[in-house]
């Protein structure tokens, strides 16, 4: 059986895209990849209105199913997405490295981040097939 390459969606802060992204992944394409989401510095907490449009939209509760973490707190991946943030990873070890440019919708109207979470969305769908071949 083959090994599910690990993805690694990384943000600055690891409260918002990159979060929205894991858990994307995790509903959409878990059955490919297996989803994990970092930053290079912390908030207390991930972004109200991501859980909240999580939530209605894919009835995904991401305070249940996800925490805030730091790059050193998850596995090596296979692949390192950032989120548009201009972040300087630390060298992470990968095969497959690439940004998707991505604006942060932290404090902007619903339409905003729904248009932000349906970008990413269409991105996981496009990941998936890729890494299927």
């Amino acid at each position: 059986m083959k090994r599910k390459p690990k993805v690694a969606f990384v943000c600055v802060h690891n409260s918002c895209r990159s979060q929205i992204a894991e858990a994307l992944g995790k509903h959409l394409a878990s059955d490919v990849f297996k989803s994990y989401s970092a930053g290079t510095q912390l908030k207390d907490h991930i972004n109200p209105d991501a859980v909240r449009l999580m939530k209605e939209i894919y009835n995904i509760d991401m305070e249940r199913t996800q925490y805030n973490k730091l790059i050193e707190d998850i596995p090596n991946p296979d692949a390192v997405i950032t989120m548009g943030c201009n972040v300087n990873c630390p060298v992470l070890s990968c095969t497959i490295r690439e940004d998707w440019g991505l604006d942060d919708p932290t404090g902007k109207s619903d339409e905003e981040f729904i248009k932000v979470i349906q970008m990413i969305e269409k991105k996981i769908d496009q990941l998936k097939i890729r890494l299927q071949n």
